[in-house]
This record gives C-alpha cells, sequence and structure tokens, in this order.
C-alpha cells in the first residue's frame, strides 16, 4: 500500500470513492479475521461477510441518492456485517472494539502522515485543510450530510454536520453504537494539527454520535 492512500501530501487530493470505500471495507473485514486469530480461531470469513455485505446493501438500496451515498451506505454496512458476525462470538465491548480498530487504524497513520505533509508544506495551512474540507463536503458526501455554516471567513470555518447519514444508516439497521467509532476515523487528521505550528486549531466538542444535535467542525486561526 502506498504511504500516501489518499494523496494528500502532494495538495492535488481528488475524492475518488471506489478506493476510499475499498480500502476501508478490506481494512475492516481483515481485522474481522485478525481478531479471531488472535483468539486461536482460524475461520476466514471474509466470503461470507462479503456475501452479507451484497445482501445487506440490497435491503437499504433505497437510502442511496447518488455515488457518493452509494459508496458511504457500502462502507457502514460493513461495519454493520462485521458486528453482527463478532457479536455473540466476543460480546457486545469486545465486538465494538475489534470493530472500531479495523475501520480506523488500517488508514490512520498514512492519513495523519499525509495531512502533516500537506499542512507543512502549505503557504496557509488554514486555508489549505478548509479547503479540503469543502471539496469533500461537496465530492464525498453529498445531500444525504446535511451541513451549517456557522462562519465561514479568512479567520474561521465553523461548519456544523446536523444530519449524519453514517449514523441514519446505522440507525436504520439497529446498531448506532457504532457511530462513536466511525466519528473516531476523523482522529487521523486532526491528530496532524500542531497549532503553534500551523497557525490555527481545530476543536470537535461532541458528534451527533456522541448525543449531540450537531457535529461541530470548528477550523480557527490562532489570535496573532
Amino acid at each position: 500500500m502506498t504511504t500516501d492512500p489518499f494523496q494528500l501530501a502532494s495538495g492535488g487530493y481528488t475524492p475518488d470513492p471506489e478506493r476510499d470505500t475499498a480500502l476501508i471495507v478490506d481494512g475492516v473485514f481483515a481485522s474481522v479475521a485478525a481478531t479471531l486469530r488472535a483468539r486461536g480461531d482460524e475461520t476466514d470469513p471474509a466470503e461470507l461477510l462479503r456475501a452479507n455485505l451484497i445482501a445487506l446493501e440490497a435491503d437499504n438500496a433505497d437510502m442511496v441518492v447518488d455515488e457518493p451515498s452509494r459508496h458511504n451506505l457500502r462502507m457502514t454496512l460493513a461495519l454493520v456485517v462485521a458486528y453482527r458476525y463478532l457479536r455473540p462470538r466476543l460480546g457486545r465491548a469486545d465486538a465494538l472494539a475489534a470493530v472500531r480498530a479495523g475501520f480506523v487504524e488500517p488508514t490512520a497513520p498514512a492519513l495523519r502522515a499525509g495531512t502533516r505533509m500537506l499542512l507543512d508544506a502549505a503557504e496557509d495551512p488554514f486555508t489549505a485543510l478548509v479547503g479540503l474540507s469543502k471539496i469533500r463536503e461537496r465530492d464525498a458526501f453529498g445531500p444525504t450530510f446535511t451541513f451549517e455554516r456557522a462562519a465561514d471567513d479568512d479567520r474561521r470555518y465553523h461548519l456544523n454536520v446536523t444530519r449524519c447519514f453514517y449514523h441514519d444508516v446505522l440507525v436504520r439497521n439497529s446498531a448506532p453504537e457504532l457511530t462513536p467509532g466511525m466519528c473516531e476515523f476523523d482522529r487521523g487528521w486532526i491528530d496532524a494539527i500542531v497549532p503553534e505550528r500551523h497557525g490555527f486549531r481545530f476543536t470537535r466538542t461532541t458528534t451527533i454520535g456522541l448525543g449531540g444535535d450537531h457535529c461541530p467542525f470548528h477550523f480557527s486561526r490562532l489570535e496573532e
């Protein structure tokens, strides 16, 4: 795997839902097998998991309204499939932890490194990351998410997500407890921000998955 699979470091990032979804689904399903092996179970459930995913996508096909939602549905349902497989074998808490690890950990180092290189190379790191956020809002998320820009100027970009498609999918499939783990995916790029070095800070004080009524993605330049 390339060390920058999302092509962030060059500043030439273009959302590629097919690529990004495949990376994540493969990581989740590989993590299921690794979790079982660590417990002495050599079963390889990959074929069954993929068959279950296809069936679950068909059951939820009415949630697809465009290409981004098709890929976001597939990615989210991969977590549901993994969780349903692991929960009776591991119990709820361990299954949640395993699915979260499979979703977050395979790509986190590359996401963090790519974002850090993007910020370090940018003439204006704040503008670079805000610009990337806006591209993703338009091309990777689309109308199944609702975004409200509470502030959008040269010093602040305060984006509030008031509807999350990921959470909607999980609620519909009786697995809202998976949403906080999905929120953790963002730590990969959040942890790349060094306020004193890059001249801005990012805050996200809650999320819909943690019980909030919105997810605040707030970028703010440091006071001069």
